[in-house]
């Protein structure tokens, strides 16, 4: 596991390097960029996939990001993070830092539930930076064969574990993600949203409970936001099937928002049941 710390390392001092993206921010963008998990389910000993999405972009675009990627190692393991669409944007051919460092690179750390992930670009082109919305990378892993059946595991987007700088004695604490403006490090802040890997039938598993619009076995605010994010824009936040028919609560049928008005009454107690 060694070498994969030592990558780990590396990947943060070339960032620094570069000037791609500081872990210590000259500037605030004062713009959010959304980066999202999404959800698998996957019998114990088989394989799984789950994307990682980047969302709400601003028009200047994204020069560097680093994450880390946090799961529960007693259900699951990561087997390979590969780069997304998103990251197809001719950059690979035109970087000339990229024989130093992978433009897209990632190191898997099992034995302590992470994996580090960073796309990054030397070039000063901004039409090579990432832009719009799309997916970053895909998480590809294994259950683990003695899973029970319903176990779930979080996918969690986090700050990457390192010190600020070197012997700062400071420990990192947000997610780099920005670009370079007349010579200083600009960063947005950044909007996590979680995924889950269940273990079970991907076919039963996802069961009908009322409410449940993300499909996580439990009716919380988390589905009335899911609801009214999917209310607002159906294409970026569109629900599962399962996850839709569970979200459709009130009469007449149809996704609403009376649908996660029921939803937030039931998450706060006014209601016991839809």
């Amino acid at each position: 596991m060694k070498t994969k710390k030592i990558v780990i390392g590396t990947m943060a001092a070339a960032m620094l390097s570069l000037s791609v993206c500081s872990l210590i921010p000259a500037a605030a963008a004062g713009e959010t960029v959304q980066i999202s998990a999404g959800n698998a389910t996957a019998k114990a000993g088989e394989t799984f996939e789950v994307e990682v999405k980047l969302a709400d972009i601003p028009d200047t675009g994204v020069r560097g990001c680093r994450f880390s990627i946090e799961f529960d190692n007693s259900i699951v393991t990561i087997d390979d993070v590969t780069a997304g669409t998103l990251t197809n944007t001719g950059v690979d051919s035109s970087d000339p830092s990229a024989d130093m460092l992978p433009i897209f690179n990632c190191a898997i750390e099992n034995d302590e539930g992470f994996a580090s992930v960073m796309w990054s670009t030397a070039v000063d082109d901004a039409t090579y930076w990432l832009k719009g919305e799309g997916v970053l990378c895909t998480i590809k892993g294994t259950v683990a064969s003695n899973a029970k059946d319903g176990a779930k595991s979080s996918i969690d987007i986090v700050p990457v574990k390192s010190m600020t700088s070197t012997d700062s004695g400071v420990v990192n604490d947000t997610i780099d993600c920005g670009y370079i403006k007349n010579d200083a490090i600009v960063s947005y802040d950044v909007k996590t949203i979680s995924g889950s890997v269940t273990v079970g039938d991907a076919g039963s598993s996802t069961t009908s409970v009322k409410g449940d619009a993300n499909c996580d076995g439990k009716v919380t605010m988390a589905d009335a936001a899911a609801i009214f994010q999917a209310i607002g824009n159906k294409d970026k936040y569109a629900l599962s099937t399962q996850g839709a028919a569970n979200a459709d609560v009130v009469e007449p049928a149809g996704i609403t928002a009376a649908d996660a008005v029921e939803v937030q009454k039931l998450s706060a107690g006014i209601i016991d049941k839809l």
